[in-house]
């Protein structure tokens, strides 16, 4: 599991997420999903290099269903970036370091 990355449950999303006074990614993922594994040291390193702009948070869709549901997450990995308790830009799919720092760049510069 990720050093630089907490996990968080539904029960926690509103408060850890939704309230942030900074962008918050989730990164939606499961045990079983391949690509989840690939993109997780990934976003570690990023959490790491950037964690003082962005929370980064992870959440298992299996054991919290309700707050994926919510936000119509389909195919995991999907990152989610809240910022002022709203969806500011989805990600799905496990991507190289190089295409998630470009995706990100908005919220990290």
């Amino acid at each position: 599991m990720a050093d630089n990355i907490n996990a968080v449950t539904d029960a926690e999303f509103e408060s850890t997420v939704l309230k942030s006074d900074k962008p918050v990614l989730v990164d939606f993922w499961a045990e079983w999903c391949g690509p989840c594994r690939q993109v997780s040291p990934i976003l570690d390193e990023l959490a790491g290099e950037h964690g003082d702009k962005v929370t980064f948070v992870k959440m298992n869709v299996d054991e919290n269903p309700v707050t994926p549901s919510n936000y119509r997450v389909t195919g995991i990995p999907t990152l989610n970036i809240y910022k002022g308790g709203e969806v500011v830009k989805s990600i799905v799919g496990a991507k190289p370091k190089a295409a998630l720092l470009a995706e990100l760049s908005e919220f990290i510069a």
